[in-house]
């Protein structure tokens, strides 16, 4: 996600022509938001993290229905912690 905010930032001040971005290619300009577009399509779902992402809300969902529907059994069950988007 900061690749994304870099890029923006730098599409704006290259926009508003701020020195010295205003002189830069758009190439550099650009070059951000390729790099966070192979991220997230390429790189995230190679390494797994957005399945290892869903499996960890699967796994609190369920975690928290079996307590909801069997709260006389007061079973441990292992929690999960659900990572949230930063």
């Amino acid at each position: 996600m900061p690749f994304v905010w870099v890029g923006l930032l730098l599409i704006v001040l290259k926009w508003f022509e701020f020195e010295p971005v205003a002189a830069w290619s758009w190439w550099a300009i650009l070059a951000p938001l390729a790099i966070a577009f192979a991220w997230f399509e390429l790189l995230e779902p190679l390494l797994g993290f957005d399945k290892r992402r869903a499996d960890d809300e699967f796994a609190e969902m369920r975690r928290l229905r079996i307590e909801r529907q069997f709260p006389y059994l007061r079973v441990q069950t292992k929690r999960v912690k659900v990572r949230t988007r930063a």
